[in-house]
């Protein structure tokens, strides 16, 4: 311990005024992107308060909050630090043990400084040598989220906020206020450009002057890239959705999406559908529909939903079972049944990439009207790049004027997340792909089923009619009218399910 103290105590001053130097001394590293240069030189200047660092995804952004909040721990005397990121989550899973990554690589700092999961501090001097994880409570008032990073005070202070975009103003504000006293005092921001608002949009707009801007992307031309994205990865991107993309220009580039880009629905407006109940005598004109969305094996859901008119009931779910030999059948035979026992006038399929190909072949054979549907296929209306934008936007005008979903909790999730942009007169929404990223992995299967309902209009019933189901030699029998009449009172199971 006393010998890699004396070690700090004879370089200590050049760790300080060189933090390429620490970098390369403590953690052995010695090959560095343009971009890390020149924010471990901005780093180097005291007088640059704020550093803000606009990233695109993937280049090690928080591997460099790390390289600073060591240095600034392991060459100022008695600092006082504090870290924060969008969620507490976030900062566990990110910020927090990335700097005891690069502790272990380093003796001395093992040896001066405990890491714990919520505090970093000195052996020698735990009570005012540390820095501290913070989280702030998202459903707080601005007050209290402000308190956040509220409490430092010293000669030296530092604040580190990861992935800040989603970071409320008021917790920034804090640490603003920390900079007005004491010797060294340092904000450093960093986080992806998703948001035309908040704090790191703010850093690069109007508080442009303020900060010192570092930004950081993938762009396979240009050579202060990172090395860390593929630029084989970067290319298919920019191949695939275009330049102007949204999700390539924030993920690739690095760059704020359009302003006009916004949210196809808001979380309040699918709740308020799911809590709307429908009302008998309103919808049993209308056409019974069912959108089916057939899962790839591997565990991906194949759906199926039923809507009529202003009414969505609750979908039927399977997931693919390894040991079943004949799934497409399976799957075939389940859509017959519940359009059988529904009664019901059309089914839309789709078939993106052929995944559907074999149920629409069976049930083309049971006599069965099926509709195959390419989300990618070119749109009825001319206002929309795809057959998947034009569902979606008719799906969300559907939830907006009146529309009543199933209670369903996914639907809030996978029916909020996705985005549009008018481009060139054109709406588009983002990618299914970019979707599946944003859901963590997880296929939008329930939503994707039911915006198949839209695929295309359907003629309504005359008053009487019956639906092609029972053409097809469904007798309606009244024991279907009572489950109809328990699940619009909100009891039972799904209309069509077992």
């Amino acid at each position: 311990m006393s010998s890699q103290l004396a070690i700090a105590a004879r370089r200590g001053r050049r760790w300080r005024e060189d933090s390429i130097f620490f970098v390369r001394d403590q953690f052995g590293v010695t090959n560095l992107d343009g971009w890390e240069e020149d924010t471990m030189l901005a780093w180097n200047d005291p007088n640059k308060k704020r550093i803000a660092m606009k990233a695109s995804k993937g280049p090690g952004k928080t591997t460099k909050l790390a390289w600073m909040a060591w240095q600034f721990l392991a060459s100022r005397p008695y600092p006082k630090m504090a870290g924060t990121s969008i969620s507490s989550d976030n900062l566990d899973d990110n910020l927090w043990p990335e700097m005891a990554k690069w502790q272990a690589k380093s003796k001395f700092l093992s040896a001066a400084f405990v890491w714990t999961k919520t505090r970093i501090f000195a052996r020698q001097h735990p009570e005012n040598w540390f820095f501290s994880a913070r989280t702030w409570p998202r459903q707080a008032d601005p007050q209290r989220q402000a308190d956040t990073l509220a409490g430092l005070h010293a000669d030296y202070v530092a604040f580190m906020l990861d992935e800040v975009g989603g970071v409320p103003r008021a917790v920034l504000a804090t640490a603003e206020a920390g900079l007005a006293t004491g010797i060294e005092s340092r904000i450093v921001i960093a986080g992806n450009p998703t948001d035309v608002d908040g704090p790191l949009y703010d850093a690069c707009t109007t508080e442009r002057h303020l900060w010192e801007l570092i930004e950081v992307n993938g762009d396979p031309d240009n050579p202060k890239r990172s090395s860390r994205v593929s630029v084989t990865w970067a290319r298919e991107q920019i191949e695939k959705y275009g330049r102007d993309n949204p999700w390539v220009l924030v993920n690739v580039f690095g760059k704020f999406p359009p302003a006009s880009l916004k949210g196809l629905l808001g979380p309040d407006q699918v709740s308020e559908s799911m809590h709307r109940p429908p009302k008998a005598g309103l919808f049993e004109h209308y056409p019974r529909i069912l959108g089916v969305d057939p899962g790839r094996m591997g565990g991906a859901r194949s759906v199926i939903f039923p809507r009529q008119g202003p009414v969505a009931f609750l979908p039927v779910v399977m997931r693919p079972d390894r040991s079943e030999r004949n799934w497409t059948q399976t799957v075939s035979g389940r859509i017959a049944k519940a359009f059988d026992k529904w009664d019901a006038d059309i089914i839309f399929v789709d078939d993106t990439g052929g995944w559907g190909s074999g149920i629409i072949d069976d049930l083309h054979m049971g006599g069965y009207p099926v509709v195959a549907v390419n989300f990618a296929g070119k749109a009825i209306d001319p206002r929309y790049k795809n057959r998947r934008a034009e569902m979606y936007f008719e799906a969300a005008e559907w939830v907006k004027d009146g529309g009543c979903l199933p209670q369903v909790p996914e639907l809030q999730r996978e029916g909020t997340v996705s985005q549009y942009v008018l481009n060139k007169g054109i709406f588009q929404i983002e990618e299914k792909e970019q979707v599946i990223e944003k859901l963590n992995g997880e296929s939008p299967d329930l939503w994707d089923a039911f915006v198949l309902t839209f695929a295309q209009p359907v003629a309504p019933r005359a008053p009487g009619q019956v639906g092609a189901g029972q053409r097809v030699g469904h007798a309606k029998t009244e024991d279907d009218d009572l489950e109809a009449s328990r699940e619009l009172a909100g009891v039972g199971r799904a209309m069509i399910d077992d």
